[in-house]
């Protein structure tokens, strides 16, 4: 007699909420929090509205794993520029990449915390938290490869070094002309790297 062979993929109903969940975080990498309309969301997952509530019991629900779904991806990206990496080099291809023009004009493929940290305060606070929990884990992750890289006061390094790329980024995407947003990209990449004692 032979054992029914177990199911050990994901269900459609996980794999649907994931599918939304993508959605979600790419919306709001473009247009923030307040950027997310259910029904449009839903649409653009090719789902009807009404089906929303059977994976999520609330938008501020949705915005707050969306998030942590953001994050997840940030993760990654911090791990393999800077923990599969000697530091220095590491950290100036983190800068590279981050502050590059192909990011700019990618928002939903970049880190989350330019178009997030606008309206962070108007979160939910469940979403508010896992917020705070992902800049704390960018700032961690710096200030280890700030300390491999011998440099002095790395935990205050970091935070001012996330705020430059995050400003960076922001204003480089605001800037309503694409010469003057990459040339704030430049800039900040060749100081940011000459002040580390990278360039």
């Amino acid at each position: 007699m032979t054992k029914a062979s177990t199911h050990t993929g994901p269900t459609h109903k996980e794999r649907t909420h994931a599918r939304i969940l993508d959605e979600a975080a790419a919306a709001m990498r473009l247009d923030g929090p307040d950027g997310i309309s259910v029904a449009a969301l839903m649409k653009r997952a090719g789902l009807t509205h009404g089906g929303f509530y059977a994976h999520f019991p609330s938008r501020d629900a949705l915005v707050t794993e969306a998030i942590e779904r953001m994050f997840q991806d940030s993760r990654r990206i911090l791990d393999d520029r800077l923990t599969q990496r000697e530091a220095a080099e590491g950290v100036a291809g983190l800068i590279d990449w981050y502050l590059s023009e192909a990011i700019r004009s990618a928002p939903d493929q970049g880190c989350p915390l330019p178009a997030l940290s606008g309206g962070a305060s108007r979160m939910p606070e469940a979403a508010r938290g896992r917020f705070n929990q992902g800049v704390a884990y960018f700032q961690r992750a710096l200030a280890t490869a700030f300390d491999a890289l011998g440099l002095p006061e790395p935990e205050m390094t970091a935070r001012s070094v996330l705020a430059e790329l995050v400003g960076a980024m922001a204003l480089a995407r605001a800037a309503s002309d694409e010469a003057a947003g990459n040339e704030i990209l430049r800039s900040s990449r060749q100081l940011l790297k000459t002040r580390l004692g990278l360039a």
